[in-house]
């Protein structure tokens, strides 16, 4: 039986759009499920998601259903047994051994680190994850660390990115704050 922890909805700063997102636990593990709309390049862009984890955390699976402007999105992420991943069933191995997904879309993945990692205050860690590229949906390697600043800030930096800030979290690890992308508007849990 599914049993809700929180939800939130965030407002998008770069572009015009918002994410709302539901995170839930079973015996089996845990699920984040959302929909994010946004304009992508002038085109208008839906798409639902939903991350399967084990229970310490690792990604199981990940599903993409959408559209941007008029073409239609559909991805399924899987991580194999043997620590090998696939997108749409083709093997992609540039991020083979990575344990976390990152969809580069919403900023909901940013908590499964988050909380596979559980720093205590002063604490970092490299966290590289297989990461889905937006709009060209292409699994990367994105290189990335978390440094656990006190109870409810994280230093983050995504080196492909050049991105560099501090993001506030909530208590369930949903990023309320992610500087100059994603300000949350509503929360629960």
């Amino acid at each position: 039986m599914m049993r809700t922890l929180a939800s939130i909805l965030w407002r998008r700063l770069d572009l015009e759009g918002h994410d709302a997102c539901l995170l839930s636990q079973s015996g089996g593990g845990q699920s984040l499920r959302g929909q994010a709309f946004f304009i992508q390049d002038g085109k208008p862009c839906s798409v639902s998601y939903e991350v399967d984890r084990d229970p310490g955390w690792h990604t199981r699976s990940a599903r993409v259903d959408g559209f941007l402007g008029t073409q239609e999105l559909h991805y399924a992420i899987e991580r194999l047994a043997g620590g090998q991943w696939t997108l749409n069933g083709e093997p992609h191995t540039e991020v083979a051994g990575l344990i976390d997904v990152d969809l580069g879309f919403t900023p909901a993945s940013n908590l499964l680190a988050i909380r596979r990692f559980d720093l205590d205050i002063g604490m970092a860690t490299p966290a590289p994850a297989a990461y889905l590229t937006f709009p060209e949906l292409r699994l990367v390697r994105l290189e990335q660390t978390y440094r656990r600043l006190d109870e409810a800030r994280y230093a983050y930096a995504a080196l492909m990115f050049g991105y560099d800030e501090i993001m506030e979290v909530s208590p369930s690890g949903f990023i309320v704050d992610y500087p100059g992308l994603w300000k949350s508007v509503a929360q629960s849990g």
